[in-house]
């Protein structure tokens, strides 16, 4: 996560003899003049009122060993404690001159800590290691040396590589070797470890990498280490002797959100956006669409189905298209309504263009990336911070998923008191293909909507911060504040948005009303067919067909879930009327093919008239919800 630096908005308390340090001293040039330390050694501290003040002593003893007096410094950099390793710290700062002392009054994460510490250290050369002393301090000089000989601009220890000792239990072990291969694979590191609390860095090198790096927390020197490569940077790994202190388990949070998210986050920084560009953006979609379609032909004759399509009554094709454009003010309508909610008046023109952009974005690039596009829109054109604009998406959204599932579940409820059910459920099981993915897609996104719903619900009525207690049941590391704190902030804009009963009647109100015409527009494509089915029927299956469509396409296994719509919606309409695959895959892609099309027509139009490239917003707001300094307000 990136963000304004610590250093520059907290004070810190530095001890160096009873004197403060003077911040506004170069460090290269303080290192340059006599009695200046050159090697400043950083042990970054949280809670460690049992062991910091042996920690202190046996570095201090380590580094006297190969360094000439005056030469070198050792600062804790305590984070946040809560405990006595303060006073602890204070206290040994006073005493020995050569020991420095900076606290922060709140958490700033492992990384965050450190760079705050070598901000301010007088050395050439940046040490750190854990204060647990896990690694044979015997080690200490090569570490040093590997750097201060200008052999290294950076150096690390590694518990993998031949020659070690290291006591790696299995639960240590695994997860350790896989992280270690994720970074190997996906960031193209030639470390075998990127973890182990060791490290070195010259100041040359720390200064230049230091402005790339942007987590703070426990991917930090991993993203050093691959930065540093990256830049060229020569980068020595050796062998260390290494016991492990504690008991460290695997954590859900940190582990598989925390560094999951940060491995991803690089491997796109490095690896993918400089490749990206509009036009790879459009034909990569293209693809992947043409593909979705292509899988489909495998047990459907597709020239049956452009037969069924050659036939289709063209009048109520077009009518359909009307329908479904009289959608979209709607949805402006109701954009407008929960901005509203959050604090922000805009023009209900302006905010259909950006919801045309937005859903244009999720036709052309993978993974609902136009979903970031609308936060980019309204921060460029009209100042609504990143955060308000990830809110109201991920409202609109949350209405969105709750009035397609209720539309589902009423159809639902009506097939069930006819006793179609049955037959529904045993085609459905009996399916192959997109169909029968589709559905179970859908019915698990309902089942998490409804969950979601109920949990946000609840929280808004307990006085405990329910948000930050369940977070903190899967994880104790630093890091679970800071989701908590994102999640936190989410709920209580979903609870702003929903929590009077005035807004949460417009906001669902409006988008009952967006669905309805979604499914009339689909109605009467397949009226078009001419399938000669009575009219409850041909409204209960277009209800129900649509919804479930709709639900498939939330999870972002195809550009604006193509495939997986024509999929459930051929699938149920065939598991439910005497109706033929092909005349139900043939309505399927043409109301899709309409709406898209009116999509991709209104998002360019909007694009030309708002000066937006989809290309550019999906950059800026991948950055965004990455970390830019305005989503650090989520904080």
């Amino acid at each position: 996560m990136s963000g304004p630096r610590h250093g520059a908005e907290r004070e810190p308390r530095p001890t160096s003899g009873g004197e403060p340090t003077n911040h506004n001293e170069s460090p290269k040039e303080s290192s340059s003049r006599p009695g200046v330390p050159s090697v400043s050694v950083v042990l970054p501290a949280y809670n460690e009122e049992e062991t910091i003040e042996s920690t202190v002593e046996t570095t201090l003893e380590t580094l006297a060993s190969f360094l000439a007096p005056g030469t070198f410094e050792v600062i804790v950099a305590e984070d946040g404690c809560d405990d006595r390793t303060p006073e602890i710290a204070d206290r040994l700062a006073t005493e020995d001159d050569r020991v420095r002392h900076f606290h922060s009054g709140e958490r700033l994460g492992r990384g965050g800590a450190l760079e705050r510490a070598f901000e301010a250290a007088h050395g050439d050369v940046l040490a750190y290691f854990d204060t647990d002393l896990a690694t044979d301090m015997r080690h200490l000089e090569e570490l040093i040396e590997r750097v201060r000989s200008g052999d290294a601009d950076v150096a690390t220890g590694s518990r993998w590589m031949p020659g070690n000792v290291a006591d790696r239990p299995a639960k240590r072990g695994v997860p350790s070797r896989a992280y270690n291969g994720l970074v190997r694979t996906f960031l193209r590191s030639d470390l075998q470890d990127h973890q182990c609390g060791f490290k070195a860095f010259s100041r040359e090198a720390f200064e230049t990498l230091r402005e790339d790096v942007e987590d703070e927390h426990w991917f930090w020197d991993t993203e050093m280490l691959v930065r540093a490569q990256r830049h060229g940077y020569e980068v020595a790994e050796f062998p260390v002797d290494w016991t492990p202190k504690g008991d460290t388990k695997v954590d859900l949070v940190r582990d598989v959100l925390g560094m999951g998210s940060q491995i991803f986050r690089t491997w796109w920084q490095l690896s993918v956006r400089p490749r990206l560009s509009r036009r790879v953006g459009l034909v990569a979609g293209a693809a992947l669409a043409v593909l979705a379609l292509a899988l489909m032909t495998q047990y459907i004759d597709f020239g049956a189905v452009l037969s069924e399509m050659r036939e289709a009554n063209r009048g109520l094709v077009a009518a359909a298209t009307l329908v479904y454009l009289l959608s979209w003010p709607l949805r402006g309508l109701r954009y407008r309504d929960i901005l509203s909610e959050l604090g922000y008046r805009e023009r209900v023109g302006f905010l259909t263009g950006a919801v045309f952009i937005s859903q244009t974005g999720n036709l052309v690039f993978p993974a609902r990336a136009g979903d970031l596009i609308r936060a980019y829109v309204v921060k460029a054109r009209r100042n609504i911070p990143y955060p308000s604009g990830f809110a109201s998406l991920a409202a609109e959204r949350v209405f969105d998923l709750l009035t397609i599932a209720a539309m589902a579940g009423v159809v639902l409820i009506g097939y069930t008191v006819t006793g179609q059910t049955a037959d529904l459920a045993q085609t459905i099981v009996g399916a192959e293909g997109a169909g029968r993915v589709a559905v179970f897609v859908s019915v698990a996104v309902s089942l998490v909507a409804i969950g979601a719903v109920g949990v946000i619900a609840f929280s808004a009525r307990s006085d405990r911060d329910l948000v930050t207690a369940l977070v903190h049941r899967m994880s104790t590391d630093s890091y679970a504040d800071f989701v908590a704190g994102i999640i936190g902030q989410f709920v209580s804009d979903l609870q702003t948005v929903a929590g009077t009963r005035a807004g949460f009647a417009r906001v669902g109100g409006m988008s009952v009303l967006i669905w309805t015409l979604d499914v009339m527009t689909a109605l009467l494509v397949l009226a078009a067919f001419a399938p000669g089915l009575p009219v409850v029927e041909l409204v209960a299956v277009s209800f129900f067909a649509v919804s479930v469509g709709n639900l498939a396409k939330v999870l972002p296994l195809s550009p604006g879930g193509v495939g997986l719509y024509e999929g459930a919606f051929t699938l149920l309409v065939v598991a439910l009327t005497p109706l033929g695959p092909e005349l139900a895959l043939g309505a399927a892609v043409l109301d899709h093919a309409v709406k898209n099309i009116v999509t991709v027509i209104g998002g360019y139009a909007s694009m030309l008239g708002l000066n937006v490239s989809l290309t550019t917003a999906v950059e800026e707001s991948r950055d965004a919800r990455e970390g830019t300094d305005e989503a650090v307000e989520l904080d």
